[in-house]
Formats: structure tokens, sequence, C-alpha cells
């Protein structure tokens, strides 16, 4: 008798070890998927750059900088406080432009504020909530170089970028013998110009425009221009994961409530400087990609 009672405990414990761990994975699959549920959970992993100066830069204590760096807080935090929960603590994770997408889909960051310039291609991949700010695509030239002043001036020079951006692509397409020299990091970018070893260097200007702050008198930024116009639009979102509707409209009204309440050009002050020329995005307007 007392050998069928321990028998059937045993078979029952089974059962009910069996139910609970089915009930856990249940769990994971749903509330626990989201930037809400990492910022509920108070702890959120952000994607950003370590290497560019007044955008995403990591100190040498270890802190972080830059107006992306203040965007995403913000809007972290912003997000907490409307659903009555506590700021959450924020691991930054280096996220290079090759990287980008792969990092969010793999889980290992929650959202990406990297000078991250929204796409049709991108956004095959990740959701963007944004669009933050507009900015130009530009050249980053040594000061002493005469030379390079415009888009045709790179006739036959070697042009550098990083891997996995756009900008020096969209130089070859209209300038087909123009050398491509790609390296990881901007920052690898930029000493290879300051060495000689490339005759320029492009992407956004708000990204040259850091680095040429951070050198006085080593660098100058040219802009480029087509037929009167800005070379390329470049759109600054925030990348999530796909299809995280509720996280994307959620950043969305983190981004519009700090456009009104001054923070946005507090940051852009602070970090960029009173004399760069910032365009404001819309949030949630993405009709740019249809054009």
């Amino acid at each position: 008798m007392s050998r069928s009672i321990t028998r059937i405990a045993a078979i029952i414990g089974t059962v009910a070890v069996s139910g609970s761990l089915l009930a856990a994975c249940g769990g994971s699959s749903g509330d626990s998927d989201g930037l809400l549920s990492s910022i509920e959970s108070g702890n959120v992993t952000l994607g950003t750059k370590f290497d560019q100066p007044g955008l995403g830069l990591r100190e040498p204590d270890g802190s972080m900088t830059g107006l992306d760096v203040e965007v995403a807080t913000y809007v972290v935090n912003s997000i907490a406080a409307e659903n009555g929960w506590d700021e959450p603590s924020i691991d930054w994770r280096e996220t290079p432009s090759a990287q980008r997408e792969t990092l969010i889909q793999n889980g290992e960051v929650d959202m990406i504020t990297a000078t991250y310039s929204i796409n049709p291609g991108r956004s095959e991949s990740v959701n963007f909530g944004g669009p933050y700010l507009l900015t130009h695509q530009a050249l980053l030239v040594q000061d002493s170089n005469n030379e390079i002043n415009g888009l045709d001036d790179l006739e036959g020079k070697i042009l550098c970028s990083v891997t996995g951006s756009t900008p020096a692509q969209k130089v070859k397409e209209a300038l087909p013998t123009v050398q491509l020299q790609e390296y990881d990091t901007y920052s690898s970018c930029t000493e290879a110009l300051r060495q000689g070893n490339v005759d320029a260097m492009t992407t956004d200007a708000t990204i040259l425009n850091g680095y040429a702050a951070q050198s006085p008198g080593n660098f100058r930024v040219v802009e480029l221009e087509k037929d009167g116009e800005p070379f390329t639009n470049e759109y600054y979102g925030i990348g999530l994961a796909k299809d995280d509707t509720e996280g994307t409209d959620a950043i969305n009204t983190a981004l519009e409530a700090m456009f009104e309440d001054g923070s946005f050009d507090k940051f852009i002050s602070d970090n960029l400087g009173e004399g760069e020329a910032i365009t404001k995005g819309t949030p949630g307007d993405l009709s740019f990609m249809d054009e």
C-alpha cells in the first residue's frame, strides 16, 4: 500500500514539474519579448557607436556621451515614466554599422540608436522608431587639402567609409572611378585620412562634424550636392525588433515628448554645438522611403 502511494506521488510530482516547465516556456515566448518588457524588467541593452565624438562615444572612464546616447536614455526613461515603472538600468553595447540588424535580430540588444539611417532595405529586417533628425552626406578631408571641394573632385581619388554603410557606395555609383577603402569603424577611417592613406572620408555630416570638432585645424567638412540639392537625405531612426509595434509606438511618443519639452535642442547644443544645423524629424512618418 505504501509503495503504491509513493509511486502515485512520484507520478503526480512529475506531472506538476512538467506543467511548470511548459508554463514557463509559454511565458518566455510571450511576455518576455519586446522592448517594453525589457524596460519593465528594469534592465535594457542599448546599442550605439563607441567611436563617434558628439554622437556615441565611450570615454576613457567608461562613461558614454553623445547625442545618440542622450536620445536613447531619454526614450527608455520616458517610456518607463509613462507606464509607471522605475527607470531601467542601461547596458551599452557597441554596434558597428555592419552588425546592427544582426544584433537586433539575435536579441542581443533591445534597441539601437547609432546614427542609424532608415531605408527600405533595413526596414525589411527591423522596425524603426523616428526619424528624430535629418542630415545629409558629406566629406571629411585634411584641412590642408584644397583640391577636394565637391563631388566631382573625387574622380580617381581614394575614398574611405565603413563596412555596412551606404554613403561610399552611393558616391561610387555616381563616380565609377572612385577607389573605395572600407574599415570596420569610422575612427579607423579618420586615422587613415590623418595619415594620408586615403584622400577623403564620407558619411553623414553630423558624424563628420564631430570628428572635425575633435581635431581642430586637422580636418574640414565638405558638403556634397548634386544638381543644387543635397547629395543624400539621411533620416536617423531607432532600430528595434521587427514587428514590435507596441515598442515602436512607444518610442515615437517619447521622441515627440523630447521635442516638445526642449530636451532635443539641449542635446544638440551640448553635443554638437550651437552652430550645427539639425533638422528635426517627424516620428512615425516614413513616407520619405517612397520617394
